[in-house]
């Protein structure tokens, strides 16, 4: 009886577990529908962050392109 029991109890906890990450799943799929990434410009206070911190690291250094990784 007792072996039963316990596997009724971990097959409802796994059932519980997986429905919550599905539910999770649902509503990351409807914020990311919702809200899509932006692929924007760099913006100039990005760029005059990197120039500023460049001159400060190798004076007289002049930024040419700057590049986002991903």
């Amino acid at each position: 009886m007792a072996v039963s029991s316990l596997f009724s109890a971990c097959l409802i906890a796994m059932v519980a577990v997986f429905s919550l990450l599905g539910l999770l799943a649902l509503i990351m799929w409807l914020i990311t529908t919702l809200f899509p990434v932006r692929e924007g410009k760099i913006d100039s206070t990005v760029v005059a962050a990197i120039s500023t911190a460049v001159a400060s690291v190798w004076p007289g250094a002049k930024v040419t392109r700057i590049e986002e990784e991903t």
